[in-house]
């Protein structure tokens, strides 16, 4: 399927293309093949493509001169054959702690929504989740999916420190923060596994167009995995999925 796209200049050095604005695993599919089919065009003057929920940002080396001839490059790779390959994908499987702990906003939805804790637990992750894009912090996975009886908002005032690995709610997503940072999500649970590693070849295991699947660990399994994180012997669970 093909969308009506947007492309317009972005600064002196980027070209903005953009897809209608909603969340939707069909444009998400698009615009990772767009980002293949660039890459396998390999525009030397090109040094980074950054994916959003509807958008690619195409960032140059230096500043463009001909906008115009640079979109046109830009729409042949929309309209090539290799551009309908398949997208070959990973379903990481990933443990989380939802022990009181960790899931310190779970009594405010559970009131909020008169829902049993336990039951948005089990809801939580029983859902197979789609990385959207990466972001607001590196390894930071905006994951699409969550069942709407979960939607719930943001903190009115976030937090001034959240946990590494803590789990969490923002409206209609769900996520991971990777470091510990300033977050106003609400948070459910934590996972023990390093989302992001700078001094690994690939820093973030996950990528846009991947799943994720939680399961629930006991705060005891969670420090057992912890450890074995910390060692660097633990090895989370994936296999390979085709879109």
């Amino acid at each position: 399927m093909a969308f009506e796209l947007t492309y317009k200049p972005y600064g002196e050095r980027s070209i903005l293309i953009e897809w209608p604005a909603v969340i939707d695993k069909a444009i998400l599919n698009d615009i990772i093949r767009f980002q293949n089919a660039i890459e396998k065009n390999n525009i030397k003057e090109i040094v980074e493509i950054k994916i959003a929920y509807s958008s690619l940002l195409i960032i140059y080396d230096s500043i463009c001169r001909n906008f115009e001839n640079e979109i046109k490059k830009l729409k042949k790779c929309y309209s090539s054959e290799g551009f309908k390959h398949d997208i070959v994908s990973n379903r990481w499987k990933i443990p989380v702690c939802y022990d009181a702990i960790f899931g310190m906003d779970l009594e405010t939805i559970s009131i909020a929504k008169n829902m049993p804790k336990e039951a948005i637990i089990m809801c939580h992750f029983q859902a197979v989740y789609t990385v959207c894009f990466i972001g607001f912090l590196p390894g930071f996975l905006y994951l699409g999916g969550l069942d709407k009886s979960l939607h719930f908002p943001r903190k009115e005032t976030p937090r001034l420190s959240v946990e590494k690995g803590a789990v969490a709610i923002g409206e209609n997503q769900t996520g991971i923060y990777p470091n510990e940072s300033p977050g106003g999500w609400q948070i459910i649970g934590n996972s023990p596994i390093h989302f992001f590693n700078a001094e690994k070849e690939i820093p973030c295991f996950a990528k846009a167009g991947d799943q994720i699947q939680f399961y629930p660990v006991s705060l005891s399994e969670y420090k057992n995995i912890k450890m074995l994180v910390e060692a660097g012997v633990y090895q989370i669970e994936s296999e390979a999925i085709d879109d």
